[in-house]
């Protein structure tokens, strides 16, 4: 799989920190069927800017969250296109987007569902996805194409074990304690529209009530990694 890691050393070359294949055959829209393979981008969130967040986001964590968005979807177009060179058929999922035609709080296709089937990580009780290398401290990109990869192992289970310090940390209280396991419903971890609504009511004058990450600060996996990195 020559081009495969050649595609890998360019993606990482463009700023990823993490990347991950996975074959999505079978839960991927009608529409998707024929781009059946995903290239997954993690992007690692800088530490120091993680650590100031306490009980509310700070602007300079807004800003990031902005920055590292458009630093992913700069390194996926750059992919597609690279791809279509190659003759693929290519498509960029938007870092962060909702669609209201797909329901509510809604992308095109989730992230952390290529994800864990990369093997990169689990979703945690926040609901973010948790990687070994750097805890939930990222932020995801994903391509969808029809290139063949040699894939990774999924991840099917939660390693949250008994922590509930998110859980307890979450100020919307939308956060229900539950362990993953590959296909659940989001539904049944996170109350997105509780999420959403208590961050725009309490945080419209920090980066438009858009953006919280107190349950990833807290997060004692990511901690535990930045300090023995």
């Amino acid at each position: 799989m020559e081009k495969q890691k050649i595609l890998e050393q360019k993606i990482k070359e463009w700023g990823a920190s993490l990347v991950g294949f996975s074959n999505l055959t079978g839960i991927l829209p009608d529409t998707l069927s024929d781009i059946p393979y995903a290239i997954t981008v993690v992007i690692k969130l800088a530490d120091r800017i993680v650590d100031e967040i306490e009980n509310k986001p700070t602007h300079t964590y807004y800003h990031h969250y902005r920055s590292v968005n458009t630093l992913i979807d700069q390194i996926t177009l750059k992919t597609v296109l690279l791809l279509e060179k190659w003759g693929y058929k290519a498509l960029a999922v938007p870092a962060s987007q909702s669609i209201a035609d797909l329901g509510e709080y809604r992308g095109l296709f989730p992230h952390k569902t290529a994800a864990t089937r990369a093997g990169l990580g689990w979703i945690g009780k926040n609901g973010l996805l948790v990687t070994e290398e750097y805890g939930p401290r990222v932020r995801l990109g994903t391509v969808l194409t029809n290139m063949f990869f040699e894939t990774g192992t999924p991840i099917t289970e939660s390693k949250c074990g008994s922590c509930k310090l998110c859980v307890d940390a979450c100020p919307a209280i939308a956060l229900y304690g539950t362990l993953w396991k590959e296909g659940m419903p989001r539904e049944e971890i996170v109350d997105a529209r509780a999420c959403s609504e208590y961050m725009n009511k309490n945080f419209k004058h920090i980066g438009r009530g858009y953006v919280c990450g107190i349950c990833m600060k807290v997060c004692p996996y990511g901690k535990k990694k930045s300090v023995d990195r």
